[in-house]
């Protein structure tokens, strides 16, 4: 592996057990046992790190979340989306539990959050259109913007909401679990008989591996 991917690494693992504000490059080079001189050849500071690492995430975020045509039954189509949700969010727990911070502190970063996120909006609404062809949603086209941005800010926001209503949150996988719980109970009440149905084998399985 690269000196540059594994800093990339490293930093990820780094920031999402300590926290992002809480490392530094001096931290990330001793990880990897690299001199701070050898990490600045390849970053100039610890935002570009962080951009880097945004850039993976946007990467892997549009390929989960890309609209498929797909003779997969519609239970498996929404066990992939589910997984993705709590796969991303896990993966990239540091970035989710610090968004606002991180964004306001680099003006590139949310510029390009921004137009990774209008690629996102559209691609959730084609996947919501989609649910309803398959008759696992009875809602309109409206409606569907609406859950879509539902969802988006549940996802976006959680972790940081986690971490308000506690004076110490450590963020672990049910957590995560607990928000991917959250985003199907707003989509629940949406649901045709069958989406129902299938949505609720869903659920349960996300509640039995919390117990």
């Amino acid at each position: 592996m690269k000196t540059r991917e594994r800093i990339v690494l490293a930093s990820l693992d780094l920031f999402n057990d300590n926290g992002e504000r809480n490392i530094t490059t001096n931290h990330i080079a001793a990880h990897i046992e690299i001199s701070p001189g050898n990490l600045y050849y390849h970053f100039r500071n610890k935002q570009e790190i962080v951009r880097d690492i945004f850039e993976c995430y946007s990467t892997e975020l549009l390929e989960r979340f890309a609209p498929v045509e797909s003779q997969e039954e519609s239970l498996v189509l929404l066990k992939r989306y589910l997984d993705s949700i709590f796969t991303l969010m896990w993966k990239y727990r540091f970035f989710y539990a610090n968004l606002p911070e991180i964004l306001q502190r680099d003006e590139v970063l949310h510029e390009r959050y921004l137009s990774v996120q209008e690629k996102l909006r559209k691609n959730l609404e084609a996947i919501f259109n989609g649910f309803i062809d398959l008759q696992l949603l009875k809602v309109d086209q409206e409606e569907a913007k609406s859950l879509v941005t539902t969802l988006h800010l549940v996802a976006s926001s959680w972790l940081g909401y986690r971490s308000a209503m506690s004076p110490r949150t450590d963020i672990t996988e049910k957590i995560i679990h607990q928000g991917v719980l959250q985003m199907i109970a707003i989509v629940k009440p949406h649901t045709t008989p069958m989406g129902r149905e299938q949505i609720q084998l869903l659920e349960d399985g996300i509640k039995a591996m919390n117990n």
